[in-house]
């Protein structure tokens, strides 16, 4: 379940619960992709990003962004992982937008 982008961490709790839906649709990013048996190009890209997006304990947005459009670059023309790739965008949406420079 998604949650808005106004839920932040409860004091007392270990993990924002922004965090944990990231990295819930990291991992199931990370189990499609490793089902998906076809090779393409830029799995390893996509593989790196994913571990970079894993392993934010506190994230900021435009490394989120970055991240999540090196996903979608490599992943991006494999529709089996959209539905995939859709639910890493929203769980990076939940941490609002990147501020603009």
């Amino acid at each position: 379940m998604l949650r808005g982008v106004d839920q932040r961490c409860v004091p007392g709790s270990p993990v924002d619960p922004r965090v944990t839906e990231l990295r819930s649709a990291v991992a199931r990013l990370r189990r499609q992709l490793a089902a998906h048996r076809a090779e393409f190009r830029d799995r390893s890209i996509a593989e790196e990003a994913l571990a970079t997006l894993a392993a934010a304990d506190r994230p900021d947005v435009p490394m989120l962004r970055r991240s999540l459009l090196l996903v979608a670059g490599a992943i991006g023309s494999v529709s089996a992982l959209g539905d995939g790739l859709r639910q890493l965008r929203e769980a990076v949406d939940l941490f609002g937008v990147s501020p603009r420079a």
